[in-house]
């Protein structure tokens, strides 16, 4: 076999050099590695119900969306190679867009419904896999909720996955919107209880006025995450949660 050859054999989906082949694997372990050793220690990390996002079957994490660095943080509060909905700049050049599959994440055209997207994502999750979605949508400017889309809903209500709610507070002003490096601050993230998937009345299937019910629900279970996280961020005296309990 030629090197060509050789390579492409390498890098074909679950290839040894492909992204979810054992390549792929080191490198997301690699990344969630430094997460816990330098942004749970730069931040002074603190969080409450972490473990929520530690359960096992398909799952939806639902955080608001302050800063780049919501996903991460969150990804390296557990064990599961969390997938993510990225915007499609990011998978370019090739490398980087290799890395970023590794991580876990696939591409979204940013500005439009991206169906294919989100097709992907509920495959991913009827096949057990733990997935990160905005339900915001875009970063927001302030700690207040943003309007929140039906796509979580639309992704729990096929899917049967259960919704966590996640508040954190203190991304913002780390590293804000045109920040190119974070800087140290106090950050803090709440997980909630899990919200079950939107159904119809009876039980049935959730049509679009159920699941627009279902969202104004999430919306208020973000606003008290939120508010729960901004005061534990504000908390004085109190340390940060300690490393042994936030890495699984």
């Amino acid at each position: 076999m030629d090197i060509g050859k050789r390579l492409r054999h390498l890098t074909r989906p679950g290839g040894l050099l492909a992204d979810d082949g054992l390549a792929g694997l080191l490198a997301w372990r690699a990344a969630r590695g430094l997460i816990r050793i330098l942004l749970f220690r730069i931040f002074r990390l603190r969080a409450t119900g972490f473990e929520r996002l530690r359960a096992d079957g398909p799952l939806i994490y639902a955080p608001v969306h302050r800063s780049h660095l919501d996903g991460p943080l969150i990804g390296g509060l557990t064990h599961r190679r969390v997938r993510y909905l990225g915007k499609e700049e990011l998978f370019h050049p090739k490398p980087l867009g290799w890395f970023m599959r590794s991580i876990g994440t696939f591409p979204v055209r940013r500005g439009e419904a991206d169906l294919d997207a989100m097709r992907a994502a509920l495959g991913l999750l009827k096949g057990g896999a733990a997935m990160l979605v905005f339900p915001e949508g875009t970063r927001q400017p302030s700690d207040d909720i943003g309007p929140v889309f039906d796509g979580t809903a639309w992704l729990a209500a096929k899917s049967g996955a259960p919704v966590l709610p996640v508040g954190i507070a203190g991304t913002r002003e780390a590293m804000p919107s045109g920040a190119k490096f974070p800087k140290r601050t106090q950050v803090a993230i709440v997980v909630g209880e899990p919200l079950a998937p939107p159904t119809g009345p009876d039980g049935g299937r959730a049509r679009r006025p159920d699941m627009t019910a279902w969202t104004a629900t999430l919306r208020d279970a973000l606003e008290d995450c939120q508010q729960r996280a901004r005061a534990l961020a504000n908390e004085p005296g109190r340390a940060r949660t300690p490393m042994r309990d936030l890495v699984p």
